[in-house]
This record gives structure tokens, C-alpha cells and sequence, in this order.
């Protein structure tokens, strides 16, 4: 006699989504309280407002004259009139003016000003990081791609040195590559900081990239390959256009998670004095001597960057499955 499954029991067996996001809730309340207690017993002040001047602020920007002359008035407007040749005119803004209908002004002096909201060196950092991170990226994909299908390749030669490409990179740390990449080969191909940190994570991103590219095109059936050159496509034809469209759907999560450690390992870069999030970070540490509130701003932002790609790859995890 088969028994079939009770649908009562089985919806008793599931748990109850309200009591996990509690107690989801209450881990973070305790982790919370641990953070406020371990702050207590330091003694530590929290000054959060020095911190937003250095992501974001209003700086004063002055127009200078470009030439010396008079001020005139026309139809209400200011204008700074060459005495030279009168056709020659500097408009005046009309807020924050500093000069009078009449006034005689020198090349060179302040005619106007206003305030104008500027990034901060936090912010700065973070440009950098995000172009840094997303020049590596694009060459460490170009690099991975070329050295996984060379492990791959039935040519000796390729394939041997692609492998010992891959055991050389992941065998080092990042952190003596780009010491060799700036100091050695940087001197020698006379490379500036920001080329050198770009060089030093594609190649390093790359091996890793390689072993991610590799896997997913061996995960394709070989079936698929033959089946390409039996419709008359040479094999780099097959690979372009049916193996690679299918494994790109299956490297994408491991792809994502080697790139969101582009982004933390970009931090490294530091060490050979490019100014990136976390340099900006020690900078202003040294400045506003308060580290935990600069440490705390400068992780939530590394995270808000790496959930913004975690975002985009869910996305297209979704937009590929739906196209299946």
C-alpha cells in the first residue's frame, strides 16, 4: 500500500518566516549592543559630523579677471569691460559679486564667487576605486578568457604556458606582484602609479579568471562542439558562438564573486601611493583622529560597491534565465 504525502503535515513542517526574521532581528540587536558595549569600554567619542565634510562639501570658487579694465553695467548685468578694447568683455555673476559698477579691476583679481558643492577625498577614493576596479576588471576578463581557452588548447606550448601562468599568479601574494609591477617592470617600461596598479590586479584577476573560464567551457557537453562542426563552423566558430554563450550563463556567480574581490583587493594599491578609498581613508584618519568613524564609512562604502555588483549580476542571472 503507498501512502501518499499528507499536504496538512507537510505545511506544519515548514517554519514559520515571522519567527526567523526575528530572531534575524535579534542577532543583529546583540550584535549591535556587543559593538555599543565594546566602544563603552574603551571610552571612545564618536564624532560623526566631522565626517561629511570630507565626502562632500561646499568649497568657494572665485572668477578671476582675465584681463584688466572696468566694471560696466548693461541692462542690469555686471560686466568686466577691457579698457584696451571695449568689444572685449567677462560677464559678472550677478550673486556673489565682489566688485561695483565703476570699479577698476587688475588681471588676475576676484570678481565674483560662489559656493559650489565639491567631492571630498572620500569621494574622491571612491572614483578612483570604481575606475581602478573597473580597468582591471575589463583586462583581467580579456587576459582570463585567453589563458582558460589556452588550457584548453590541444597545442603543447599554449597550454603549458597558460598553466604556469595560472601557478605563478596564485601562487604569489597580490601584494609582492604589485611591488614587481611598479618598482621593477614599472621602472623599466616607465610606467605611472595608476598603470601599474591596473597591470598588477588584471594579471593577478586574470589567473583567477582563467581557472573560472576553463571550468565552464569544460562543463559544456563535447557533444555541442562536434555538433558545430557538423554544420560546417570551424572550431574557433563553434567555440565564439555555442560553447562560450553557454558557459558565460555558468561562470557568471563564480565571475561575480572574483570581481567583488577585485574591488577589496584594489585597496592593496595603497602601498604604492595611489589614492584610493582606503589611502583616502588613512588620510583623513590622520586629519580628523577618528578612526572608527573614517574605518566604518570607508567599509560601508567598499560594500555599498560590491552590493551594487551583486545587484547587477543577479540581474542578469535572472535576465539569462528567463531567455533558457
Amino acid at each position: 500500500m503507498v501512502r501518499t504525502p499528507n499536504p496538512v503535515r507537510q505545511m506544519e513542517k515548514r517554519p514559520n518566516p515571522l519567527l526567523w526574521h526575528g530572531v534575524f532581528a535579534l542577532l543583529l540587536l546583540l550584535a549591535g549592543y556587543a559593538i555599543y558595549q565594546a566602544v563603552q569600554a574603551v571610552n571612545y567619542t564618536w564624532r560623526w559630523e566631522r565626517i561629511p565634510q570630507y565626502i562632500v562639501y561646499q568649497d568657494e570658487q572665485k572668477s578671476m579677471a582675465e584681463f584688466d579694465g572696468t566694471v560696466v553695467a548693461d541692462q542690469g548685468t555686471l560686466w568686466l569691460q577691457d579698457d584696451l578694447d571695449p568689444t572685449h568683455r567677462q560677464k559678472v555673476a550677478a550673486q556673489g559679486a565682489l566688485v561695483a559698477e565703476g570699479d577698476t579691476v587688475f588681471r588676475g583679481d576676484a570678481i565674483d564667487s560662489r559656493k559650489a558643492w565639491t567631492a571630498g577625498p572620500i569621494a574622491l577614493g571612491v572614483w578612483v576605486t570604481v575606475k581602478l576596479s573597473f580597468c582591471a576588471g575589463i583586462l583581467a576578463i580579456l587576459l582570463g578568457t585567453l589563458a582558460g581557452l589556452a588550457r584548453l588548447s590541444p597545442n603543447p606550448a599554449l597550454r603549458n604556458l597558460s598553466i604556469t601562468y595560472v601557478e605563478i599568479i596564485r601562487g604569489t601574494p597580490l601584494l609582492v606582484q604589485i611591488f614587481i609591477v611598479y618598482f621593477f617592470i614599472g621602472t623599466v617600461l616607465n610606467l605611472d602609479r595608476f598603470t601599474a596598479g591596473v597591470a598588477a590586479l588584471a594579471v593577478f584577476t586574470g589567473a583567477y579568471v582563467a581557472e573560472i573560464v576553463r571550468a565552464g567551457v569544460s562543463s559544456i557537453h563535447k557533444g555541442q562542439m562536434e555538433a558545430g562542426r557538423s554544420l560546417g563552423m570551424t572550431s574557433a566558430q563553434t567555440m565564439r558562438y555555442v560553447i562560450l554563450p553557454q558557459a558565460f550563463k555558468r561562470v557568471l556567480p563564480p565571475l561575480a564573486g572574483q570581481f567583488i574581490n577585485l574591488i577589496k583587493d584594489s585597496s592593496l594599491v595603497s602601498v604604492i601611493s595611489i589614492t584610493d578609498l582606503t589611502k583616502a581613508g588613512r588620510e583623513v584618519v590622520s586629519s580628523t583622529f577618528s578612526p572608527f568613524e573614517v574605518w566604518f564609512t570607508v567599509a560601508l562604502l567598499y560594500l555599498v560597491l560590491t552590493g551594487t555588483l551583486s545587484f547587477l549580476v543577479r540581474r542578469l542571472e535572472v535576465k539569462y534565465a528567463k531567455s533558457n
